[in-house]
């Protein structure tokens, strides 16, 4: 009996000290982004039109959080320099990506260049290319991997953290506090299939996109920081 008190007791003084957050709380600039500039993109309520230019019914809020119906979600205004932060949760088979300086029409993978968004080991992807598992640009250049650390990434089911920053032809990408690309893409040598096809791969300038495959993938916590040159 008094195993079972302590037990209870335990469980009870976990949930006291782990707060539930609320929408407001898993959607917030600390104190230095506010200082830094960054700006918030998603308030855990709605995707406001005034940051997103379409897509936004493809991406249903729900609990402090969106989530990807398929298709893409633009962002209203273009970026050329900048820091794009986000958190993301993964589901079994999950695929998705973030597509950044792409142009208003056409494929941004390709019109511009996806960062993939991916759950690495499901059943699905076991025959992967090097460029086409998560974190990497796609078909550009491939991410770093690890095995051991089940590629950086959290469980399925949990929250990541990851910051993607593009200033000129310097392309970076933080996966929960690892570096797993740091890449001058100006400098990467491609075949020349590959290079026609991504015509866009060099803008200088365009949309930052959430690019969907119909799989399940929650979002929460986008944020953003222009670069002045």
């Amino acid at each position: 009996m008094i195993t079972m008190m302590n037990r209870f007791l335990t469980l009870a003084l976990f949930f006291v000290s782990v707060p539930f957050l609320t929408a407001a709380e898993s959607n917030t600039l600390t104190e230095q982004e506010k200082a830094e500039g960054y700006v918030l993109l998603f308030d855990g309520s709605v995707l406001s039109p005034e940051y997103w230019g379409s897509g936004i019914d493809a991406y249903p809020v729900k609990d402090g959080m969106f989530y990807c119906k398929g298709g893409q979600l633009r962002t209203k205004k273009e970026y050329k320099d900048f820091v794009f932060r986000f958190q993301f949760k993964l589901m079994d088979g999950a695929n998705n990506g973030v597509g950044i300086r792409a142009a208003e029409k056409g494929d941004p993978a390709y019109e511009g260049m996806e960062i993939q968004i991916l759950d690495n080991f499901g059943l699905n992807y076991k025959n992967l290319q090097p460029g086409q598992y998560h974190g990497s640009i796609y078909q550009i250049v491939p991410s770093k991997r690890n095995a051991e650390k089940h590629d950086y990434l959290k469980p399925n089911g949990e929250w990541n953290e990851e910051e993607i920053s593009a200033v000129g032809s310097h392309i970076k990408v933080v996966l929960n506090g690892e570096t797993i690309v740091d890449a001058d893409i100006s400098k990467v040598e491609l075949d020349e299939k590959t290079r026609k096809a991504h015509g866009g791969l060099h803008n200088p300038k365009g949309y930052i996109c959430f690019l969907g495959h119909g799989s399940p993938v929650e979002f929460r916590n986008v944020r953003v920081k222009e670069i002045e040159k």
